[in-house]
């Protein structure tokens, strides 16, 4: 067979499995940049190696366990990626807080939800990605020693037998269990990651709506009766996070909504999210952050903003606006 047409065979048959694959391995890194180059190692070897696939398991178990251990390798070498929260208590006193960026640490990331599934439209898929990729959920799978995540999430959200994650692990089957069973406690310690965010398209999009109105007017009234009283507020790089509306609302009375804002609207983690803009001197607007948002029973209950530049390209956003952009009315 000729090498072109092993490529385009393989291609054909290996396309599909690409975002789950992009996921994956996300969940594994807690990066989507790492989890991209992964997927692309990833399917560079099976290519390699597809004259000689012997077919005695699935083409997708094949393509899982080449992932899994280019996730391993690679995160032998690799620093645990954190979120503020998994550093520190969160403070309720923002006057008096220092918001020192740390832009050294491994953060986690987010990830577009366009890369992680083809039916961004769907309820169904959308409540599956959040369940699966919720940043609470990446933080705490970081937290595991490797082979206890990989086991982890091959069996309890690739969905594969303990028998098929064994062999992808090369271990027996008992042992695979034994760190899935270690790693099931681990996460049942772990609070956040306990809550349950449904989908509801239409209320996500009314939410995000006000939330952008919010910021692109200043407004702190509609900003209060957007979060839920308990509130989390993130903002790698920055290691201090908070607790509580009052304090949410007191750091953007004070460092955030004195600058001009414009916002446009995107989606991570099956999460609505926004893009900010700062005002610039010359009247333009420049990229600031990636902001996602989890709502619960109608209320923002988590809010995370990637302080990170690089991320727009991800999502497919310029780092500048122009002048002309500005509030929406």
């Amino acid at each position: 067979m000729s090498d072109a047409v092993v490529t385009e065979d393989f291609a054909e048959l290996a396309n599909p499995y690409r975002r789950e694959l992009v996921a994956h391995c996300y969940r594994m890194t807690g990066s989507i940049q790492d989890a991209e180059d992964l997927v692309q190692d990833t399917l560079l070897r099976a290519w390699r190696a597809y004259d000689s696939f012997d077919g005695k398991s699935s083409l997708r178990t094949w393509l899982y366990r080449i992932a899994t251990n280019a996730c391993l390798t690679s995160l032998t070498s690799s620093r645990r990626r954190e979120l503020p929260s998994g550093l520190g208590a969160p403070t309720t006193d923002p006057e008096n807080s220092p918001f020192a960026r740390l832009d050294s640490a491994p953060w986690i990331e987010p990830v577009p939800t366009s890369a992680l599934t083809d039916r961004a439209s769907d309820p169904a898929s959308i409540a599956a990605t959040r369940e699966s990729t919720k940043l609470a959920l990446i933080a705490a799978f970081q937290r595991l020693p490797t082979r206890q995540r990989a086991a982890l999430i091959l069996i309890d959200v690739a969905g594969f037998s303990p028998a098929e994650a064994a062999e992808s692990l090369d271990m027996t089957v008992t042992a695979a269990r034994s760190l899935v069973q270690r790693a099931r406690a681990t996460l049942d310690a772990d609070r956040p990651i306990q809550q349950h965010v449904a989908a509801s398209p239409s209320m996500d999009n009314a939410i995000l709506q006000r939330y952008m109105h919010a910021f692109e007017h200043g407004d702190i009234p509609l900003l209060a009766g957007l979060l839920r009283s308990d509130v989390e507020y993130e903002m790698p790089p920055i290691s201090t996070w908070l607790r509580g509306r009052e304090a949410v609302l007191d750091l953007h009375v004070r460092r955030v909504f004195p600058v001009q804002h414009r916002i446009v609207a995107t989606s991570a983690n099956g999460f609505p999210a926004a893009a900010s803009y700062s005002a610039t001197a010359d009247g333009g607007y420049a990229a600031e952050g990636i902001h996602v948002i989890e709502i619960e029973e109608g209320q923002i209950a988590r809010a995370t903003l990637f302080l990170k530049k690089d991320l727009f390209a991800n999502f497919g956003l310029p780092l500048t606006l122009a002048a002309s952009a500005g509030p929406r009315k």
